[in-house]
């Protein structure tokens, strides 16, 4: 049996310990918990698959999949990239993120990631450095939910119990996503209204744990 050892490039590089600070982002998530609109488990796994299937995960997945495929120049993907991000929470997010990953990546694999937002970094670097976009993608959607949910853990009553089952239930959506991007391409477009919103309004909070 072969087995890609490239697999370990893409789970280093969507592992929590990389040097992202994922951890400091909720993607608006602190603000619907601050509103009771997520809650519990079953409203936050509510929530998260509507982000994976229609919102920002989707999108996230669209972007890796164009600077992959290099079908813009990186600068003006980037550019447009940025004019589709929903609140200035949502844009600060993926500009500190990708200047995080290009940093560390040109680096330690000794390419050239110029600072351009996470999704276009990441699917840039995966090219350069030969991943297959699928996995990418796959192993992408699940660190969002992954740490979303650590997220919702800090925010609301929710064991580790609870939290895995979060995780297990929505891989079927994040491989769904995934194999439907890498076959069809996608337009860029969010129907995931209250997240949307919810990262808009979480700058009006008195009091914030997270960045977004």
């Amino acid at each position: 049996m072969h087995i890609d050892p490239r697999l370990l490039t893409v789970a280093q590089w969507l592992s929590p310990s990389y040097p992202l600070g994922s951890f400091a982002f909720s993607q608006g998530l602190e603000r619907a918990c601050a509103d009771g609109q997520v809650h519990d488990a079953r409203s936050l796994e509510a929530w998260l698959r509507d982000v994976v299937e229609v919102g920002s995960g989707r999108s996230d997945a669209v972007w890796i999949a164009r600077a992959w495929h290099e079908d813009l120049p990186l600068a003006e993907l980037d550019a447009l990239a940025r004019s589709y991000m929903p609140s200035s929470d949502r844009l600060r997010e993926a500009e500190r993120q990708g200047a995080a990953f290009a940093r560390i990546t040109s680096d330690v694999w000794q390419i050239e990631v110029p600072a351009v937002v996470l999704p276009v970094a990441l699917g840039h670097a995966a090219r350069r450095v030969g991943l297959e976009l699928g996995p990418l993608l796959i192993l992408y959607l699940q660190g969002v939910v992954s740490n979303l949910v650590a997220c919702g853990q800090r925010l609301m009553p929710l064991g580790q119990t609870d939290a895995q089952r979060i995780v297990a239930a929505l891989s079927a959506p994040c491989v769904a996503v995934a194999e439907t991007v890498v076959t069809e391409g996608g337009e860029i477009w969010s129907n995931s209204f209250m997240a949307d919103i919810a990262s808009m309004t979480h700058e009006t909070l008195d009091v914030r744990i997270f960045q977004s």
